[in-house]
């Protein structure tokens, strides 16, 4: 055990459980910074002296501020960003002045109370504590402010991922005529790439290649890039679009003054598109749902609808995908291949062999 002198400030070093541990006093005064390694070392001897983690000092709010500046702004797509800062806001008017050790998973219990009292869905509350869970898991792995993540013994909401809604063919005609010319134009885009809102309004020329029928594009959420094919009814709208010349920086779907489309005008325009022809519960997002679930009812692999629409898993794919009647149709005939195979016949004559009377006749011998 040992006091020394770093820059103007006292510090201690001393050996707890049999690790080096080096703390400072925080005073430039030599007798002071004696007397509280003296109570330290006498903590020690007694078993009473726990190492104070930076959590100690440090609120929510502060927790919040440097996960939003050094990682969600660096780590994650702008959209993505953006969200973090409206669930952060939630949490911050909650927990914010909390010191972070005192934070404990009661107070995270009745946070998700509160919310179910102020009308969040499940979905919305649980993005809020995996966004907290995250923050937590970083304070304690790679900033060593904390040692407890208060998430840990917190029940996480029960989220019902099915997606259950998309675009008929009668809907999607109905949608097309009550839409203007560009937002036409968006939806037809849409369902047939599976690409999102914000994809397609940032969409530029030089990633379209109308020779090679693709269309390049960095994925927001994993930031790679993937190259991708065009079907026709996509192909089209850019050809019409693209029958003028364009700068590679150009945008592909821009405003009649050659600018961004806002997201909130879009939203409004759509929402307006869909109660003039009374199709209910649709959002702009559940075209990229139409996108899968219309692929896979026309029997294409799962593993090529998550290439195509460039979701993480499998199962990510699952739940946007929806089967019907007649396409699972093809599924159900597999039996009767299976009987006039004579499988089910064979069965029958082992039967009569053994003395039963066969229960059902599937097929003539």
């Amino acid at each position: 055990m040992a006091l020394y002198k770093r820059g103007l400030v006292w510090w201690m070093s001393f050996t707890h459980n049999g690790e080096q541990h080096r703390q400072s006093t925080e005073t430039e005064d030599k007798t002071l910074a004696k007397r509280i390694f003296d109570k330290v070392k006498g903590q020690i001897a007694e078993g009473k002296w726990f190492e104070k983690l930076p959590g100690e000092d440090y609120t929510f709010g502060d927790l919040m501020k440097k996960y939003m500046a050094e990682y969600s702004a660096v780590e994650k797509a702008a959209s993505s960003h953006k969200r973090d800062k409206s669930l952060s806001d939630h949490l911050i008017k909650v927990f914010g002045d909390n010191y972070l050790t005192d934070i404990k998973p009661a107070m995270v219990s009745n946070y998700k109370t509160q919310r179910r009292g102020e009308g969040a869905s499940p979905r919305t509350i649980q993005y809020e504590l995996t966004l907290m869970n995250h923050a937590f898991n970083l304070a304690i792995m790679d900033w060593e402010w904390i040692d407890v993540n208060p998430l840990k013994k917190v029940k996480k909401e029960k989220v019902n991922n099915s997606i259950e809604r998309w675009l008929t063919q009668k809907e999607e005609e109905q949608l097309l005529k009550a839409s203007p010319k560009w937002l036409q134009e968006m939806i037809l885009f849409a369902i047939n790439t599976g690409f999102r809102q914000s994809e397609i309004l940032d969409l530029k020329w030089s990633q379209i290649d109308l020779e090679r029928k693709t269309v390049t594009i960095s994925e927001q959420k994993n930031k790679g890039v993937d190259t991708l094919p065009l079907n026709e009814a996509a192909l089209d709208v850019l050809r019409e679009k693209g029958s003028h010349a364009h700068n590679a920086d150009d945008l592909v779907f821009p405003t009649g003054q050659n600018t961004r489309f806002l997201n909130r005008n879009v939203f409004r325009m759509f929402v307006s598109a869909t109660e003039k022809v009374k199709i209910k519960k649709l959002r702009f997002h559940d075209l990229r749902h139409t996108f899968a679930t219309r692929l896979v009812q026309n029997g294409v692999d799962i593993y090529t609808v998550q290439k195509l629409g460039r979701w993480k898993s499998i199962k990510m794919v699952e739940r946007y995908s929806h089967h019907n009647v007649e396409s699972l149709r093809s599924g159900i005939q597999v039996m009767d291949r299976v009987n006039k195979s004579g499988v089910i016949t064979n069965l029958s004559q082992s039967q009569k062999k053994r003395g039963h009377k066969p229960l059902l006749r599937l097929a003539t011998p």
